[in-house]
């Protein structure tokens, strides 16, 4: 394994913040094994909040939501507990003093820090006693809009929409069918008043391809085809659901770093109540870059950032001495623009790819590294990965963080700070980790972001052996063997900064 280190010293800072404007508590009724209310001062919900089941995609111990103000999104958080042996053992020596956050990558939601019982990041972190929160940002699984009526909310679906479409009069449709119809209507109707070619184009080309796969019912298929008719039937009514929606799909990157972290950073404080009120902190991908965003965008406002220490994953601010595979869709910025394409349907985008991707003839199993390096990632954990933890983004945000391609890397929304060019003024530990095969992240680009950092704060390494199994970008957070390699050094470097 390749090992890159610099030494590291405990430093503290703390912030406040007034973002959060309300929450909602879910927990899980049935389960048996309470845990204590001692550790970190942990409260139950606050008179009048009732708690109610969480539903079953979400395997942590409680789902909390919290309500930021001057949005109308409602951020989910999933809340993993110690176990109450753990924080007995620890009660012996010396209990945990902070909560830890971890943050997902752009356009995933929790599944990834939980993908199974025996490969969750998330159950290790609560297993070594951290009371672990992880946020779904906004748009991003659980996280919801928040609107009068949530269960006449909840109970609408695409079916609805298509008894209106479809004429009674014509032959019965496939399911995917109405759903090309359904979907049709859908965008046109967003595009009527602004753009009216585009919309005809829109009605246009989705009749032609009902066509298509009417045609398709006579003839005989094989198992793929119909395999990739049956998940792209089911991924575009997953989609439909949203659509609705895209007008909400307003917002950047700058919305996460201003808006959604001080507000869930604020509530866990009221949760969980460090005595020196603050969070330990771990990002993957998008969110190793919040982070370094936070640390810098305090250090430029001269105010603490309330972290004790941050952990980034595949992580940078600065990507312009790499070779990095999102480089090929830097081209793609500027007809986004010019068509005024609001949202990627990334979650559809990827379900569909992988049908071809993992099958013969195996047209686009180049995008497998992308994710996770050859032998890392069970192929059961890896298809569940794939059609689980991804969702739709706003264009606005990927148009945002393309800049850490520009020199000096990632700018806000204005153009004018550069976060990198602050954060060296930081006063927070990092540890800064990066995988051998990370060709979306390369070891280049992370190193890139960890020297303007202070050496005595900074810690940086490398996974990965020449001759042996190789790091991707995921494999940091699920790989086969993160659990022995690099959890043990994530727990090495909280355990040093989880003091007072």
């Amino acid at each position: 394994m390749a090992v890159f280190q610099l030494d590291l010293c405990p430093v503290v800072a703390r912030v406040s913040s007034s973002s959060t404007a309300a929450f909602r508590f879910v927990t899980n009724s049935a389960r048996s094994d309470p845990r204590p209310g001692s550790l970190l001062r942990v409260g139950s919900p606050p008179a009048g909040l009732k708690a109610v089941k969480k539903p079953d995609i979400c395997t942590a111990d409680e789902l909390h939501y919290v309500a930021v103000s001057n949005s109308e999104w409602k951020l989910a958080l999933w809340r993993y507990l110690p176990s109450p042996k753990v924080v007995y053992a620890l009660f012996l020596d010396k209990s945990r003093n902070h909560p830890l956050l971890l943050l997902s990558g752009v356009g995933t939601n929790a599944i990834g820090y939980d993908l199974s019982p025996e490969s969750s990041f998330a159950r290790f972190m609560s297993g070594q006693g951290f009371d672990t929160w992880v946020l779904e940002v906004r748009g991003s699984g659980l996280s919801a809009l928040a609107v009068e009526n949530e269960e006449d909310y909840e109970g609408s679906s695409a079916d609805d929409e298509v008894a209106e479409i479809v004429p009674k009069s014509i032959k019965p449709r496939s399911k995917l069918s109405e759903n090309f119809i359904s979907l049709s209507e859908r965008l046109s109707g967003l595009f009527k008043g602004q753009n009216s070619a585009v919309s005809n184009q829109i009605r246009d080309l989705s009749q032609r391809l009902v066509n298509v796969i009417e045609e398709g019912q006579q003839l005989v298929r094989p198992p793929q085809l119909l395999e990739l008719k049956e998940r792209f039937s089911t991924r575009l009514e997953d989609f439909l659901k949203e659509v609705d929606l895209i007008p909400k799909y307003d917002w950047d990157f700058d919305n996460y770093l201003e808006q959604d972290l001080p507000a869930v950073m604020e509530y866990i404080r009221i949760q969980c109540k460090p005595k020196d009120g603050k969070l330990l902190a771990i990002g993957h991908s998008m969110g190793g870059i919040l982070l370094y965003a936070m640390l810098s965008r305090c250090c430029f406002e001269g105010r603490d950032s309330g972290l004790a220490s941050v952990t980034t994953l595949a992580s940078s601010l600065d990507y312009t001495p790499s070779n990095s595979s999102l480089r090929l869709l830097l081209p793609v910025a500027d007809p986004m623009k010019a068509l005024n394409v609001t949202v990627i349907p990334l979650g559809t985008l990827l379900s569909v790819a992988h049908t071809f991707a993992s099958r013969p003839p195996y047209v686009l199993a180049w995008l497998n590294p992308q994710i996770s390096a050859s032998g890392m990632m069970h192929p059961e954990l890896f298809e569940k990965l794939l059609l689980n933890n991804f969702c739709t983004i706003p264009s606005k945000l990927l148009l945002q963080l393309s800049t850490v391609f520009q020199k000096g890397g990632l700018r806000d929304r204005s153009g004018s700070l550069c976060y990198k060019d602050y954060l060296g003024r930081s006063n927070v530990p990092v540890l800064a980790l990066a995988g051998d095969q990370d060709l979306i992240c390369p070891r280049e680009a992370v190193y890139e972001t960890v020297k303007v950092i202070p050496r005595h704060l900074v810690s940086y390494r490398v996974f990965g052996e020449p001759g042996g199994l190789h790091y991707g970008h995921y494999d940091l957070v699920g790989g086969r063997l993160a659990v022995s390699q690099v959890y043990p050094t994530i727990i090495n470097f909280l355990n040093r900064h989880d003091m007072t």
